[in-house]
């Protein structure tokens, strides 16, 4: 994929191991910053702390049934979305990030499409899934304008350190579903 950003040209490729600190960086600024310009989809009025760490990011840059891919130009990382196989069939959306200012101009979109024939192509996935905070409506709703539906399933908050700390009681996620086209 090649998006034209005025002067300077993104294209979209698989991470590489030297991409590991800027992906952090682009992750936890996107789901848990703090600071102007907040996107939208900063998860940081609901959890604390990072989003993603440095081992988490090279285990999925690294992994076999996994993939992290990156839009980028010579200036660096604008948006990434991180894949994995989870059973026959079914690839899951860890983490889907674009920097906050670019927010807004249909970069997230292009790379859940990108996610979506990789995840066809390399998985042999016929559906792609992905997790959102449950009080996170206008994300879902979001998804579900590009033709992700809710599956009923709902899991619990991860407890693990690498995914930050709740700041409200009964968090939980709602999992979404969309069947990729063969």
């Amino acid at each position: 994929m090649t998006i034209e950003a005025g002067p300077a040209e993104l294209y979209t490729t698989r991470a590489r191991a030297a991409d590991v600190p800027a992906l952090v960086e682009l992750v936890n600024g996107a789901y848990r910053g703090e600071k102007p310009p907040r996107g939208w989809s900063s998860e940081a009025g609901l959890i604390a702390g990072r989003r993603l760490e440095p081992a988490a990011a090279a285990a999925l840059v690294a992994g076999p049934a996994s993939a992290v891919l990156v839009v980028r130009a010579q200036s660096g990382l604008f948006g990434a979305v991180a894949l994995r196989g989870t059973r026959p069939q079914v690839a899951e959306v860890e983490w889907l990030a674009v920097r906050p200012s670019l927010q807004g101009n249909g970069l997230g979109r292009a790379l859940l499409e990108t996610a979506g024939a990789w995840a066809r192509a390399e998985l042999g996935a016929a559906t792609l899934e992905l997790a959102v905070l449950a009080p996170r409506e206008e994300l879902l709703a979001w998804l579900e304008r590009r033709g992700f539906a809710p599956t009923g399933e709902r899991r619990v908050l991860p407890t693990a350190e690498s995914f930050g700390e709740p700041r409200a009681e009964g968090l939980t996620l709602d999992v979404l579903a969309r069947a990729l086209a063969a």
